[in-house]
């Protein structure tokens, strides 16, 4: 986007915003070396992370998803460019590259059902003339990080109409300070995991720290790994459970942010509240069985795959109202869900 260039507000469905990670994943050791000594992965992965996490799945999903990041002109970035350009439905527009700039790096490391990151880099956020009001999409919704307050970006889009879904990342000082919640009451939804609920509403269950959140969001949601995720529309008071989806776990990078992009879908969809955790929940799961976050995010062709091979008098039951969904996915573009090129 040059100087002078003409630009027309496009629409999307989802927009995000944030820092462009490369990941290198490795798996498949017995343990961690210890000092001084050497381990071998079997397996690896090289995969677009950050943001692009929750970005790729929502694209993958058929969101038409429009990404802001920033990228360095290093090999790393390279990489990242290369990949996210081939990805459907992501609208890159916002993102830029800068020689300027150190693509983010982080090594993960995946090792009995959990994951290691060591990371090197600064967060980096598109300029200011990339979101200036005049260049901003049309957005049915967009995720917004609370730890920075809320950014004159997402309050224009807000004052347009669109759904804001706040979420908050890991707090490396370990203050969890209180103060990051203070800006709720201007989102729709908020979507964390148990350790970022608890730490920042300063209880000790996933209940109790929901149950906090509802008093300032409409819409609270809280992930809880194996044991699924909990809802409280706070506007009707309803409160809804759903079970994870069992898959067994080869890489939990990103599962959070499939997670997401799957809520995202299904409450742009209308679904039903306890339908939108199901579906979050099939997608983080279908996420977790190979490595890299953003590689690993399903298609429909895999929830199709999932769906037909699933038992339905045990887990498949209450996954019913996909049935319709995947039968005009495949009426109205058969092969759309089928490229996965990163």
């Amino acid at each position: 986007m040059r100087n002078g260039e003409s630009f027309e507000r496009p629409e999307v469905d989802l927009f995000c915003v944030g820092t462009l990670f490369f990941d290198l994943v490795l798996a498949g050791m017995d343990a961690m070396p210890e000092a001084g000594a050497e381990v071998w992965a079997k397996e690896r992965a090289l995969s677009p992370g950050g943001v692009a996490n929750r970005a790729v799945a929502a694209a993958r999903l058929g969101l038409r998803t429009g990404l802001a990041g920033e990228v360095g002109t290093d090999m790393f970035g390279d990489h990242l460019w290369q990949v996210l350009h081939q990805v459907d439905n992501l609208d890159l527009r916002w993102t830029s590259r800068s020689p300027d700039v150190q693509t983010t790096l982080t090594v993960s490391v995946a090792l009995d059902g959990d994951r290691r990151f060591l990371s090197h880099g600064e967060p980096t956020w598109p300029g200011e003339a990339t979101l200036a009001p005049e260049r901003l999409p049309r957005a049915r919704a967009a995720q917004v990080g609370l730890e920075a307050g809320l950014p004159d970006w997402a309050r224009h889009l807000r004052a347009e109409g669109t759904l804001l879904f706040g979420g908050v990342g890991w707090d490396p000082s370990g203050r969890w300070s209180t103060s990051v919640l203070d800006n709720l009451t201007q989102f729709d939804a908020f979507v964390c995991n148990t350790t970022e609920a608890m730490a920042y509403t300063r209880t000790d269950t996933p209940a109790g720290a929901l149950r906090r959140l509802a008093e300032r969001v409409p819409l609270a949601v809280v992930t809880d790994g194996h044991r699924g995720a909990l809802a409280v529309d706070a506007t009707s008071g309803e409160l809804v459970t759903a079970p994870a989806v069992v898959s067994e776990a080869v890489d939990p990078t990103g599962a959070g942010d499939t997670f997401f992009a799957g809520f995202a879908y299904a409450t742009l969809a209308g679904w039903p509240l306890r339908q939108r955790l199901l579906f979050a929940n099939l997608c983080a799961g279908q996420s977790v069985r190979g490595l890299g976050g953003a590689v690993s995010a399903p298609t429909w062709d895999d929830l199709g795959a999932w769906f037909e091979a699933t038992d339905r008098p045990t887990q498949g039951a209450a996954f019913g109202f996909l049935g319709p969904e995947l039968a005009r996915r495949r009426s109205t573009s058969p092969q759309q869900s089928s490229k996965k090129v990163c």
